[in-house]
């Protein structure tokens, strides 16, 4: 079971009321339309990190930096 954190978002009076009568099958399809949205922001962010570590990466290799030499710094 995925543990659930609860949020508060500013929205209209008319979208408040609206989700205070909706079903509670509405607002749980709403909380997911919600954690997908997020999920997808947070995604995004591990993908530009991922690209920027094999950019750094394909760098290194193109200066001369082999996997031998990187070991050696790291064991010093």
């Amino acid at each position: 079971m995925q543990i659930s954190e609860e949020i508060t978002i500013k929205v209209s009076p008319n979208v408040a009321q609206a989700y205070q009568k909706a079903t509670e099958r509405k607002k749980q399809s709403l909380a997911a339309l919600v954690s997908l949205f997020l999920r997808e922001d947070l995604n995004e962010e591990v993908d530009f990190l991922g690209k920027l570590m094999d950019e750094i990466s394909d760098r290194a290799v193109s200066r001369g930096l082999t996997p031998e030499i990187l070991e050696t710094i790291l064991n010093e």
